[in-house]
This record gives C-alpha cells, sequence and structure tokens, in this order.
C-alpha cells in the first residue's frame, strides 16, 4: 500500500497523555491512518529518528480576526507548531455587524487588543453582517491553519444598543436582551465555537470609556446563557474584572460565581484569564479554590493561564522606555536605520542618555535579552537592565545604548507586568482546573509577542524544569484544549483523526528574539518571533511548515462547533 505521507521511527507522543513509544505515522488525505509499524511507503516520507512526533497544538485564546484578513500563515503562530487557533476571545468581534459600523468596531479592537486599526479597516471586507457570515467570509480565505472562532458580547451588545451600549450606567430592556439572546444564537447555529465577553477594566473604547458589557449584570449574562443552554457542547470565555472601579478593591467570590453562574445555567463549559496582578495580589489562588469547589459540584469552570510572564517588550525598532522625553520622541519619526544611527553619533547618544538620566525611574523592572542567548524570559535579577549597568559603571540607558550599538539594534528589553511571580505560575500550571491560554496571538503587535508560548512551555517546563513530563506537557498543548473547546478529531494522534502533526527535535528548541516587521497592511509594525526545533508542521495532511519555512501549503480550514 502507499501513502500520501509517512513519518517514520519517531518518538509519538499522541496527545493523551500516554506514555512516548517509537511508531510510524501514515497520513492519506487529510486523515491519520496508522499509528504503528507501516510498511507501505509513502508518496512522501519524513525521517523522525530521534525527533517527537505530536499532535498540532490548539490554541484557545488568539485575537486573529482581523488578521486571518490578509495573512494566511498566521505568523507568529504557524512557527510555533499551532494547527488551529480560537479566535473571538475577550468579547471582541467583528461581527454582528450593522452598516456603517466597521470603523467602530476596528477602533474598538485596536483600543483593546492593539492591531492597527487603519491595518483592519484596509485589510478585511467588511462584506457581513451577522456572525455567520462572518464565519462563511472566513471559510472562504485562504488560510495555513485551521481557524474557530466565538461571537463576542462586545459586539453584540454595540449592534443592539447602539452608541448607549457603551455608557457605564446603560441597562438593555427586555426586548433587547431578547435581541441579544437570538442573535448568540443564532451565531452558535451558524457554527460559533461559543460565546466571549470582556469586564477587564483595562479594556476602553478610544474616548477611555470601557467596552460595551464591562458592567453587565447577572441578568444581562443570563441572556448570553440562555443561548449557550441550546448548545451544550459550546463554551463561555471572558476576561474577568477581579477588582472594582477603583482598581484595588477586590470582588473575586462575587466575578468567579458570574462566570460560574453561566457554565451551572448553561451546562456549557468556562473558562476566563487568569495571571498574578499587582492590584490583588494572591487573588489566584481565591480562584483556583473557587474553580475546585465549582468542579467538584459538577460546574465546568477552568481558568486559563500562560506559562510565564506577560511582558511589554521595548525595542529600538519599536518603543523604547524614554519615548515621551523629547530627544527619544524624535528618534520615534524616524526609520530603524536613522534611529541607530543617532544612537552610534557620539554627540547624539550623550544627550539621549543625559535626557533619560535626568528624568530616571521606571527601569528597575526591564529585563534583557539578547540574540546571543535568544529569548530567556526566566526573571534574573542579574538580567535586569539596572543590574547589568550598575556592573558595568553606566546608567540604564547608557547600558541600552551600548547594548543597542553591540547587537545593531537587535536588543529587547522585556518589563513584566503580570504573571511575574514564576512560583505562582507554577502552581497554577499544578492545579488540574488550569487550562493553556492566554497566548494572545494576532494582538499587541507593538506591545507583547507571547504567540511562542506553545514552544516556551515545552522548552522550559518540560524541557530545562523537567516539571511536567513530554507526555504531560504535549497533553496540554493538544488534547486538553482541543477537547475543552469541542474541536473533534484534533489534538490527537490515532487513526481517524485529522492529520495535524508536529516534527519536533526536541533537545534543539529555542526562541529567536522577537523583532519587528512591517507587514500589516499600509506598513504598519509588528512584533513576530520564530522558534527552532520544530521541523515539519502538518495541517490536514499538507506539509505546511518546513524548518520554520512556508511551503506554499495552505490546507487550514474554518472549524464550526459541532463540525
Amino acid at each position: 500500500m502507499t501513502h500520501d505521507l509517512v513519518i517514520r521511527g519517531g518518538s509519538v507522543v499522541d496527545g493523551t497523555g500516554a506514555a512516548a513509544r517509537s511508531a510510524d505515522v501514515a497520513i492519506d488525505g487529510d486523515r491519520i491512518v496508522a499509528v504503528g509499524r507501516v510498511d507501505g511507503r509513502g508518496v512522501r516520507e519524513f525521517d523522525a529518528a530521534g525527533a517527537i512526533v505530536t499532535p498540532g497544538f490548539v490554541d484557545l485564546h488568539s485575537h486573529f480576526d482581523a488578521q486571518v484578513g490578509w495573512d494566511p500563515l498566521l505568523s507568529s503562530s504557524c512557527w510555533h507548531g499551532v494547527t488551529s487557533v480560537l479566535m473571538g476571545n475577550c468579547g471582541m468581534t467583528f461581527a454582528p455587524l450593522r452598516p456603517g459600523d466597521a470603523e467602530t468596531l476596528a477602533r474598538m479592537m485596536e483600543s483593546v487588543e492593539d492591531i492597527p486599526g487603519d491595518s483592519i479597516i484596509a485589510g478585511l471586507r467588511w462584506n457581513w453582517e451577522t456572525f455567520g457570515e462572518y464565519l462563511d467570509a472566513v471559510d472562504a480565505l485562504p488560510k495555513g491553519v485551521n481557524v474557530a472562532g466565538m461571537i463576542g458580547h462586545v459586539a453584540i451588545r454595540y449592534y443592539v444598543m447602539g452608541p448607549r451600549s457603551i455608557d457605564h450606567d446603560s441597562v438593555p430592556s427586555d426586548d433587547e436582551l431578547a435581541q441579544m439572546t437570538a442573535i448568540a444564537r443564532d451565531a452558535l447555529a451558524a457554527g460559533a465555537i461559543g460565546v466571549s465577553t470582556s469586564r477587564s477594566l483595562t479594556h476602553r473604547v478610544p474616548d477611555l470609556r470601557h467596552v460595551p458589557g464591562t458592567w453587565a449584570d447577572a441578568r444581562e449574562l443570563a441572556a448570553l446563557a440562555a443561548a449557550l443552554a441550546d448548545f451544550p457542547d459550546a463554551i463561555f470565555e471572558g476576561a474577568p474584572r477581579f477588582t472594582d472601579k477603583d482598581g484595588s478593591t477586590p470582588r473575586i467570590e462575587e466575578e468567579f460565581e458570574l462566570f460560574a453562574g453561566v457554565a451551572r445555567t448553561a451546562g456549557c463549559r468556562t473558562t476566563f484569564n487568569l495571571s498574578t496582578s499587582a492590584s490583588v495580589p494572591g487573588h489566584w489562588r481565591v480562584v483556583l479554590d473557587c474553580a475546585a469547589t465549582a468542579r467538584a459540584a459538577g460546574v465546568h469552570v477552568r481558568p486559563q493561564t500562560t506559562p510565564r510572564a506577560i511582558g511589554v517588550l521595548f525595542s529600538l525598532a519599536a518603543a523604547t522606555p524614554w519615548d515621551r522625553l523629547p530627544g527619544w520622541a524624535v528618534l520615534q519619526e524616524l526609520p530603524f536605520e536613522l534611529r541607530l544611527a543617532a544612537i552610534r553619533d557620539p554627540q547624539r547618544r550623550a544627550e539621549l542618555v543625559a535626557q533619560a538620566d535626568s528624568a530616571g525611574g521606571g527601569i528597575d523592572e526591564l529585563y534583557v535579552m539578547t540574540p546571543e542567548r535568544g529569548a530567556r524570559y526566566e526573571l534574573d535579577p542579574e538580567n535586569r537592565l539596572a543590574a547589568r549597568a550598575a556592573r558595568n559603571g553606566r546608567s540604564a540607558a547608557a547600558e541600552f545604548c551600548e547594548l543597542v550599538d553591540r547587537y545593531d539594534g537587535a536588543v529587547i528589553l522585556n518589563w513584566p507586568v503580570q504573571n511575574a511571580d514564576f512560583a505562582a505560575i507554577e502552581a497554577m500550571l499544578d492545579d488540574p482546573n488550569i487550562i493553556m491560554g492566554l497566548a494572545d496571538a494576532g494582538a499587541h503587535a507593538t506591545q507583547i509577542m507571547d504567540a511562542s508560548q506553545a514552544t516556551y512551555f515545552l522548552q522550559h517546563w518540560v524541557r530545562e524544569r523537567k516539571h511536567f513530563t513530554i507526555e504531560e506537557g504535549v497533553r496540554r498543548l493538544t488534547s486538553d484544549t482541543a477537547a475543552f473547546a469541542g474541536i473533534a478529531d484534533r489534538g490527537v494522534l490515532r487513526p481517524g483523526a485529522f492529520a495535524d502533526v508536529n516534527i519536533i527535535d526536541f533537545e534543539a528548541l529555542e526562541l529567536d528574539l522577537p523583532e519587528i516587521v512591517h507587514d500589516f497592511p499600509g506598513g504598519a509594525p509588528r512584533y513576530v518571533q520564530r522558534a527552532r526545533g520544530i521541523e515539519a508542521t502538518i495541517v490536514n495532511g499538507a506539509v505546511f511548515m518546513e524548518r520554520g519555512e512556508h511551503t506554499g501549503a495552505l490546507a487550514g480550514r474554518l472549524v464550526r462547533r459541532g463540525d
């Protein structure tokens, strides 16, 4: 027998948590047909000796809702073994859409998720009104990976209530609640994976009011739950608000209960963001206790977290910590080559350093990443910019300029703003109710680059720390997330499953530094990040990426609820 593709002699880690085993994998069309000894030849064969063979990774938390319109690779996820992504998180979607409201939704997305609004407007066709029509538009696009979507409460509320949906004290009428329920129900019937919402105080529209739905009460969330109740395989996701409006008074149990209430009423699976935060110290422990109590009572609530600190990135090519100062602000108006030339000009450098030194403050928690070490996210105090500067007898700004000069501008400063406590991360990852998420792929274009989450998790927590076995680490990134999202026949390597597969040189896994490219519509900048060690990624039976390079295959599909 001849197969389309045979992967030979790898260590198969099938995504279920079962022990790794030496086996071949045969693929015909878009499906795996054999895992074990394969005697038949393949039209194409991979020698996977010394490598691990895993299912493709399933990312629960992306914001590719706009980028899918112009980037069929869905970078940077494509470089990290991700073969399926879930869009529409945090309530932010582009449907339902009334005629004339495209710019409003685009500017909301820009304000919340830091995706350039002009790129969004130019990069999408906006040829839909309902969420089902948006899914049809995505279905028609070329895609390298599989894409699924949730419908966002923000867009639903704005569609039903118009501009007053943003007002803090706006309360929907009974008729408006009924419309919201109907819209969500229609979206789920059309294939939406679930419904999402935002309650985060950091999520604001351009005039700095909070996004629609931030202050929604239990009655409004019950309207969404009523739609979800008709589709028990759907999910509910959100960005929670664990403090009162002052940003510091905790309201942890109350917020948890709102999410648990949706899960209880609808009988659905529910998830929300969880990371350590300086504004509510230790709240994550309370949340995990609440989740354990809820799960014991049969309420399916799983907070999602990320395996490293969430950090804002600074670099000469994007933003620096001193851009508010006049001399540094001028650099922002220049192309990168002239910025670098300014740093290398002795007089100009002296002026820039003097300005930064006189301003002082705000640099104690900046961590240095250089090309020679790659992207290291462990928060070693000795690698702080201030510590390096002190060792070299310089100010922090002078040290930054020296590093920029030495590495031709390819140096990154990482400012961890959430999840900066690795002991807390470890405790969260150890909790059985936690699920992997928060990669935020597609969002925060020039601020954050966390789409490399899967590579980092395997590199740091599995290989270097040995905190998880390979089998458990892969399970967390594959069958666990796929099953939670209700994405069938993905996240596992078994006959009959879709042929989404990674071939990984586990010992070679490393992260390159994030870098700025200008490839969004209109030339807008964004960070991208590549990985080493992922030898091949296969999507629906087609070899999509080889050693970080696109093969030309675009076999990704729209995944609808119930597929």
